[in-house]
């Protein structure tokens, strides 16, 4: 059967110049809504939750369509280089890494770019008859660039970056513990440390021993706008995106406020931590009734129907996208379930997994790993995976 080159060509333009309309108003929708805002440039900075604060920029082609979202790392960068160690290499490959970590202080403060202290200066002002300061009001800058990183009060107590390696020292009562990462970010107004929690998650000890590794994390603010953090969480901190993401996932946190007692009494963050081991364990608990549920495919169907429904009047176009993505899960849930059996666990798993790394992305005309890194940057999935886990744990009962 002979073809018109001519209509396919012109019907292939007009589909092209349709996806691009549709990004653009995908794109604009989001500024509208307030979910994102221009910062000037093809930058722009995420208005809403809990990533609100992050920028990114925009890389366009000649004809404005966009190519590339690109989330910035954030990590200091004012000593030169990146100020980072980890034990791990970052998605960014940036800063020190060494393999297996290390466990001494002060190698950590050097290969993360954090073997600098804080001084407080008084703020001055000029008026007019020469240079006053202000009344309790001091400016915190490093010493080794004298680099400005914010205004406090007189009763700030500034924690020096060291410090906060012996706090999580006492805190754990070893200090023979392997740092897994360290470094600063934003000019150095906030400084970060992880260290691997020795006790880890498994599902099901003795069949699949699946481990969950949790870490230890300390993030400290030299700029005033907030306190002091230790998080308990599955994250290594290793950019400003995941020093955000170890904040919103930690099982338990706990503030330390900038006062001269802040990191000396101890009782108060054991208990914390303590806690944070006692949701860890029910954590486990949940995840091994998961194991032990046996699931049906089609219970694993009705899963994906209640995680994403469709509306009766629907359009074909959305209908045949559920389609497809039906029969990717149960592909998925079916080899998940030839290793981990066939419960409501690999189920879990099939989920988590589709979200973080086979879930189609928009616009199209981003590459898949940029636009997976972007949807991450703001949480798009947190919720469909917490709706999962509730929805199976009903199933165990």
């Amino acid at each position: 059967m002979a073809s018109d080159v001519n209509t396919a060509f012109a019907r292939e333009k007009s589909d092209q110049l349709e996806a691009a309309r549709a990004e653009a108003r995908a794109f604009q929708d989001r500024i509208d809504r307030g979910d994102i805002a221009p910062i000037g440039g093809d930058r722009y900075r995420v208005m809403t939750g809990w990533d609100a604060g992050e920028t990114f920029t925009v890389q366009r082609d000649a004809e404005g369509r966009i190519e590339e979202l690109l989330a910035q790392h954030g990590l200091d960068t004012t000593s030169g280089g990146a100020a980072l160690y980890t034990s791990t290499p970052a998605w960014h490959g940036l800063g020190a890494v060494i393999p297996g970590g290390i466990t001494e202080v002060d190698e950590v403060l050097k290969l993360g770019r954090i073997d600098w202290a804080v001084d407080k200066r008084p703020v001055l002002y000029e008026w007019d008859d020469g240079i006053r300061a202000a009344d309790d009001r001091y400016v915190t800058v490093r010493r080794d660039t004298g680099g400005a990183l914010g205004t406090v009060g007189g009763r700030y107590e500034i924690f020096q970056n060291e410090r906060i390696f012996q706090f999580l020292q006492d805190l754990v009562q070893r200090y023979d513990a392997v740092w897994e990462s360290a470094g600063a970010l934003r000019g150095g107004r906030k400084v970060f440390v992880t260290m691997r929690i020795p006790h880890s998650i498994v599902i099901d000890r003795g069949g699949l021993d699946d481990e969950i590794v949790l870490f230890l994390a300390a993030i400290n603010s030299h700029d005033g706008t907030s306190a002091a953090e230790s998080v308990v969480t599955p994250w290594r901190i290793a950019c400003g995106n995941t020093e955000r993401f170890a904040i919103r996932d930690a099982v338990h946190r706990w503030g330390i406020r900038h006062t001269k007692g802040g990191l000396t009494t101890l009782s108060e963050a054991r208990r914390s931590l303590g806690l944070t081991m006692a949701y860890a364990k029910k954590f486990e608990a949940e995840e091994n009734r998961l194991v032990q549920t046996g699931l049906m495919v089609d219970d694993f169907h009705k899963l994906i129907d209640t995680l994403w429904t469709v509306d009766e009047d629907a359009a074909d176009r959305a209908r045949t996208a559920a389609c497809k993505r039906h029969e990717e899960l149960d592909g998925m849930f079916r080899d998940q379930a030839g290793q981990l059996g066939r419960n409501a666990y690999a189920a879990e798993r099939t989920i988590t997994d589709y979200l973080d790394h086979r879930m189609r992305v928009v616009p199209r005309t981003l590459s898949e790993e940029l636009a997976r890194a972007q949807r991450s940057l703001e949480g798009g999935t947190d919720d469909l995976k917490s709706k999962a886990h509730r929805e199976l744990l009903v199933l165990t009962r």
